[in-house]
């Protein structure tokens, strides 16, 4: 029979091997003010969406309601969205921010969209992301620690999730 002290022993022991660092990195959001991730990042808990195709912003909005709702219960909860750029296509910022910005009227969601034109490889794999097809959500303190990552777009059984990890 496995006993409560063992189950809390097994979870903390599996925290502790899963417990990662977001990696630094520097991005310019779409209102032009530079940051250095995860020092900036403002919030004691901060939702983090990593996408890598234009195509993924459906995803990213799915989560939009759930997040409203997190955002009302935790007051130090904020939400970023980090579009991830192979390093190459930071000749054509001006453009591809500046579509970005074009199509995102709420001045608040263009200050937390941090474009990073970055090498990917050593990004992944620091976040071990092993190919991308699909958006990353993370829950990332103010010191850079990843309590809780996933991928895809909004679930009952993701936003569950989150919201316990939120709690812890």
């Amino acid at each position: 029979m496995i006993s409560l002290v063992t189950i809390s022993l097994f979870a903390m022991l599996q925290t502790s091997d899963t417990t990662r660092v977001f990696p630094t990195v520097e991005g310019r959001n779409l209102e032009g003010r530079t940051f250095v991730m995860p020092r900036d990042f403002a919030g004691d808990v901060n939702v983090v969406f990593v996408a890598f195709k234009r195509e993924q912003q459906a995803d990213v909005d799915s989560w939009g309601p759930a997040l409203e709702t997190l955002r009302a219960r935790h007051g130090a909860l904020r939400v970023y969205e980090l579009p991830t750029l192979a390093r190459e296509y930071a000749l054509m910022r001006r453009f591809i921010d500046g579509g970005m910005r074009g199509g995102i009227p709420d001045p608040a969601v263009r200050a937390a969209t941090i474009t990073l034109y970055i090498d990917k490889g050593p990004f992944k794999r620091a976040l071990d992301i092993e190919n991308e097809s699909q958006i990353q959500v993370l829950l990332v303190d103010r010191a850079g620690m990843i309590w809780w990552q996933r991928s895809g777009a909004y679930s009952a059984t993701l936003g569950a999730e989150l919201e316990t990890a939120l709690e812890r």
